[in-house]
């Protein structure tokens, strides 16, 4: 076989991650398997790199001809699978996820960039008409009424660098909040990749409170937020001083030009223990005419961060959200059990992490460019059908 296989792919998640305990031990529940946890747990995770993100799915590639290809040694339902992830663990692959992450670093995985962030996102998947777990959010309309149910979490990632990799997801169900959620996950990803392995954290509006920007303070990171309606006195100051006069700067983004105004002399709101707040506005023209505007706030000092890269920040956030949604399903249920969404979400993080690891640095070694995700995934396809060689140890 010719290039990448889901083989050479297990190779490198068991020998270059170091992920190979993990595989074998993810912290299974079942008193009494039949099957090993090993074969299931990863055909999960290259289901999701092959896109087969249905627990069907997975269990119609571990029933065909692919088997072998795919270093599986058995078959399974998926009612195996909606069994074994309802009684998974969630710590090891969480640990899991960290640990790739902090192998990249060490590796050399960022040293092009200068900052290091963490983007925090909330989204929705699952839509329900009816109320089938403890994480069903009810949706209501503007009279209160209840419209369907649907789950909520955050998701967290590298952010800034070039290379965005997921760290980890965080549900959260009724009476709990987004910025509650987004306050726990910080912390648990910063106790585990420590306070030094990034510089700032980019987060929308939503996460502007005083609570949250002091969390992130306490773990030694500066903040990008959106600023929005939600400030109603900072946002109504900065709209009235921006955009007034030239632009603080000038430049070209790919075919659009972007014109930035800041200051860092804005007082902060009551709650909030800051000396001052940076607001930066910016503008960005695109080809067709159509403006993009918005306003950000952040305690990075003017001295430390310029306004270009402030808006490099601003724009890492929603990366990981869009192609998980797009090309891996985040939105799709699986099995309606509450700790088998979370380990779904978990992996399919994970299988993102794997999957540009693998496309984005182990495969670019030497002067090639680097694979697409598309030109990835069907050379996988194109080997997995293909006669699996002899076993010949």
């Amino acid at each position: 076989m010719s290039g990448p296989t889901p083989r050479r792919l297990l190779h490198f998640v068991t020998r270059r991650l170091r992920l190979q305990r993990y595989l074998r031990n993810p912290g299974d529940g079942r008193p009494q398997p039949q099957i090993l946890a090993e074969p299931l747990l990863w055909a999960l995770l290259v289901g999701q790199i092959l896109r087969q993100y249905s627990f069907h799915a997975v269990e119609a590639l571990v029933h065909s001809t692919a088997r072998k290809n795919l270093s599986l040694s058995c078959s399974f339902s998926d009612d195996t699978l909606g069994y074994f992830t309802e009684r998974l663990d969630p710590s090891p692959t969480r640990q899991a996820l960290l640990s790739v992450i902090g192998r990249a670093k060490r590796n050399k995985a960022f040293d092009g960039c200068r900052w290091i962030g963490l983007a925090i996102d909330g989204t929705g998947a699952g839509w329900r008409t009816e109320s089938g777990c403890p994480l069903c959010r009810p949706q209501r309309n503007a009279e209160k009424q209840i419209l369907g149910y649907q789950h909520s979490l955050v998701l967290i990632s590298v952010a800034g660098t070039g290379l965005s990799l997921p760290c980890d997801v965080e549900p959260y169900g009724p009476g709990d909040s987004e910025y509650a959620a987004g306050q726990r996950i910080l912390r648990r990803v910063i106790q585990g990749l420590g306070k030094r392995f990034a510089q700032y954290v980019v987060v929308d509006g939503k996460f502007a409170t005083a609570s949250f920007l002091h969390t992130a303070s306490e773990l030694g990171l500066a903040v990008v937020a959106r600023l929005k309606d939600n400030l109603p006195e900072l946002c109504t100051a900065a709209q009235k001083r921006f955009p007034v006069g030239p632009p603080t700067t000038v430049f070209p983004y790919g075919q659009d030009r972007v014109e930035i105004w800041e200051a860092d002399d804005f007082d902060p709101w009551d709650t909030l223990h800051w000396e001052t707040v940076r607001v930066f506005f910016y503008r960005q023209h695109k080809p067709n005419g159509k403006v993009v505007e918005a306003y950000w706030l952040t305690n990075f000092p003017s001295s430390r961060v310029g306004a270009r890269a402030l808006f490099d920040m601003a724009k890492s956030r929603w990366e990981i959200e869009n192609e998980a949604k797009s090309r891996h399903g985040l939105e799709h249920i699986c099995h309606h059990q509450a700790n088998s969404l979370l380990i779904s979400w978990l992996l399919t993080m994970l299988a993102l992490s794997i999957e540009r690891l693998y496309r984005l640095r182990y495969l670019r070694r030497g002067t090639h460019a680097p694979r697409s995700s598309a030109e990835l995934l069907l050379t996988l396809w194109v080997n997995l059908f293909r006669p699996c060689p002899a076993d010949t140890s």
